[in-house]
This record gives structure tokens, C-alpha cells and sequence, in this order.
């Protein structure tokens, strides 16, 4: 029912990016009936379009009974020496995401980096 929806939800981690690198990033917006939505970041390196992340996740989270889209898109570049990650660019197929949102979901996840975000670039 609604209770183990809720839990599913709450157990989709806001945040899934490689370790190391720049590759591209999908901001997803992720529901279960009857909740309030959450927006997740998902980053990975063997992607070569950002279609390729968005399809991954929604198709585990179809799994679990949840749905999502696609909030848009853009660049990750991860730098754990120095522990900076920036966040840039845009997605053809979906459109820049938000990326102050996803700067916030980073900050979340690894609160001693240093994290920026800009509009431009691709």
C-alpha cells in the first residue's frame, strides 16, 4: 500500500554519482502514488548520453513500483583530491536541469567539498 510506497521512496538514495571524473548527469524527479515526489541526482561515467542514465533509472525504479521523470540534464566534474565537484552544462535530449538544485542534493551528500555550479558550457 501507500506505507510501503512511502518506504520505498524514502529508501531511493538523492544521490548516485561516479567517484572520480566528468561525465554527464540526469536530475530526476522520483514518485510513489500518493507522496510528494523527491528530485535525485544520478551521474555515471559509462554513459554516453544522458538518456542512457535517465532509462537505467527509471527502469530500477519501476521496479519498485515508482515512477519518475526527467527534470533535465547536464555535467559532473567530480575532483575528489580536492574535493570540488562542479556542475555545468545541458542535456540535448532533456534540457538543463536545475542545477542549484542539484548543488544543494550534492551538498547534502558530501558536506565537506566545495561545490559550484554554472550555466554555461556543455
Amino acid at each position: 500500500g501507500a506505507g510501503a510506497m512511502a518506504a520505498a521512496l524514502s529508501g531511493v538514495r538523492d544521490v548516485e554519482i561516479d567517484g572520480d571524473g566528468v561525465f554527464k548527469y540526469v536530475l530526476v524527479r522520483v514518485r510513489a502514488p500518493g507522496a510528494p515526489g523527491k528530485d535525485v541526482v544520478r551521474g555515471h561515467g559509462w554513459a554516453e548520453y544522458h538518456a542512457d542514465i535517465y532509462e537505467r533509472t527509471a527502469a530500477e525504479l519501476a521496479r519498485q513500483g515508482l515512477d519518475c521523470e526527467c527534470l533535465g540534464g547536464g555535467r559532473l566534474a567530480h575532483r575528489p583530491q580536492e574535493r570540488k565537484i562542479h556542475v555545468y552544462g545541458y542535456s540535448v535530449g532533456f534540457g538543463r536541469a536545475d542545477h542549484s538544485v542539484t548543488t544543494e542534493k550534492l551538498k547534502a551528500e558530501y558536506p565537506d567539498y566545495e561545490i559550484t555550479w554554472a550555466d554555461e558550457g556543455y
